[in-house]
């Protein structure tokens, strides 16, 4: 693993701080950070910050298929001490809610799930008691196997964006990008077939509320601009599959594992990660739940139009769109 830095697009003082207001405006307006008043006034206020924000959150841009916006000011004496569980944050770090939830409507348009933190569009991302040991963001005993955000699903985000609020430890997040890889035509032409499916993970509590088996999906397919994935091997039944397809997944671990980099942000960081090109992950870390542990905030983004993955997804089997709610812009 490369222990390069993601690229980084700096904010300056006086944009993170019309940012920061803007943020605290609509949190004093409206009182809550999941008010549907709050999120009603999203369009517009977003609208006035365009200008000024709007080079350092243009798309995406480079095969490393991610970047860190950095240049907001956090004080951690401020936000309170890190929540043993995502349900008992209550306003804590409520001002940072509405900054993720500003930077993702000038991204795109913000989703949420019915079934996963009861619904809201900013998750956040805590050890928890008794989780230590899951492919779920509330481990922290072992590695977090590197995948696509809510893979399993034919309305997953464009694009995954992780707030830090503490990571005193300096614990990684993992990104590899398919664009960095290098895998054989008969690789890529093997991973495109739709062999198995992809299953929801255990954050989700809508899981056994879909209708009927999941369809097989591909894990690579060819964007017209290059490859992108689909990817979560934590979740997939790769024992159901066929030699020839297994060895050629093995394959693309491997490589994924030699172009991963490991990112470890400071508090205000926003990492923004495009999750058709990049799977990411978390190295294991030993959680202390005395207030200190590492926390982030986590959002979920659609991009309207965006030509990255095959339209035979919006007919899949058993996972309809009841399960996603979107804000729309």
């Amino acid at each position: 693993m490369s222990t390069c830095p993601a690229p980084v697009r700096p904010l300056d003082a006086s944009t993170a701080e019309e940012l920061t207001i803007a943020a605290a405006k609509l949190l004093a307006d409206h009182g809550s950070a999941t008010s549907p008043e709050l999120l009603a006034a999203l369009p517009e206020a977003s609208a006035r910050l365009a200008e000024t924000l709007g080079h350092a959150l243009r798309p995406v841009d480079t095969a490393d298929g991610l970047f860190v916006l950095r240049g907001l000011h956090l004080d951690d004496s401020e936000i309170g001490p890190t929540p043993a569980h995502w349900s008992t944050v209550g306003d804590s770090g409520a001002l940072w809610d509405v900054v993720l939830l500003l930077v993702s409507a000038l991204m795109g348009t913000p989703i949420a799930w019915d079934g996963q933190q009861d619904g809201r569009f900013v998750h956040n991302i805590v050890p928890s008691p008794g989780h230590e040991n899951e492919q779920t963001g509330a481990s922290s005993d072992v590695l977090l196997t590197p995948h696509t955000e809510d893979a399993f699903h034919p309305g997953r985000a464009h694009l995954l964006l992780l707030a830090c609020m503490r990571n005193h430890d300096d614990i990684a997040t993992t990104a590899a990008s398919i664009r960095l890889t290098r895998l054989a035509d008969e690789d890529v032409e093997e991973l495109g077939r739709s062999v198995v499916p992809i299953l929801p993970d255990d954050a989700y509590e809508l899981a056994r509320q879909f209708a009927g088996p999941p369809a097989p999906v591909p894990t690579l397919f060819d964007s017209g601009e290059g490859l992108t994935l689909r990817f979560d091997p934590a979740y997939t039944p790769r024992e159901e599959a066929d030699e020839a397809w297994r060895a050629a997944y093995g394959r693309l671990e491997d490589e994924l594992a030699r172009v991963s980099v490991a990112v470890s942000l400071r508090p205000g960081d926003v990492l923004v990660v495009d999750n058709d090109l990049v799977v990411h992950g978390r190295v294991p870390f030993q959680a202390r739940y005395d207030g200190t542990d590492r926390w982030l905030k986590r959002a979920s983004v659609r991009v309207e139009d965006r030509p990255t993955r095959p339209s035979a997804e919006r007919g899949e089997h058993g996972y309809g769109q009841a399960a996603l709610t979107a804000w729309a812009a």
